[in-house]
């Protein structure tokens, strides 16, 4: 009876730790943060004053094996030593977000992709897929450059027992 009681505290506290934060592998996702970034949008709004372009409808941006596909993307230009805003810093999407990579695709509301950080979070109703495997949550912070991804907040997924 006592091994009883102790497999099902384990697996109580395994599942209290799956709720707080979940890791990733994402090594088929990893990229050089440097790489050509390619964007295709219906329509280009840019503001000058404050560093931006609006892409909307059907946004896709491409980046190696990384695809971003959006309703709208916000684009933020950092400005450089010479005072001129020339190389993007922060792309920002909304209205129903998937991220693609080779062995996995996300899903979600909104995303950020830092690029001097090389990390794209996700939030709102994150769907995870790799492969048979699904994990939801909300917000999902993936790691480009060391191809790892964590899981925060309230995490949900099925575990295969095995079997035939």
């Amino acid at each position: 009876m006592i091994g009883v009681w102790a497999a099902l505290v384990s697996l109580a506290l395994a599942h209290a730790a799956v709720a707080q934060s979940t890791s990733i592998a994402f090594s088929d996702m990893a990229i050089d943060p440097d790489s050509p970034i390619e964007l295709s949008a219906d329509q280009l709004s840019v503001s000058q004053p404050d560093g931006t372009a609006r892409f909307q409808g059907n946004v896709v941006v491409a980046q190696g094996d990384l695809r971003i596909s959006a309703g709208e993307m916000l684009i933020e230009y950092a400005e450089g030593a010479d005072g001129q805003r020339t190389r993007i810093s922060r792309l920002l999407a909304s209205g129903g977000v998937t991220v693609v990579a080779p062995a996995a695709a996300a899903e979600a509301e909104e995303a950020t992709y830092s690029i001097g950080d090389s990390t794209v979070v996700l939030t709102g109703n994150v769907l995870l897929t790799q492969g048979p495997n699904a994990i939801s949550g909300e917000r999902l912070t993936i790691d480009l450059v060391a191809g790892t991804g964590l899981f925060d907040g309230r995490v949900r997924t099925v575990i295969q027992a095995g079997g035939n």
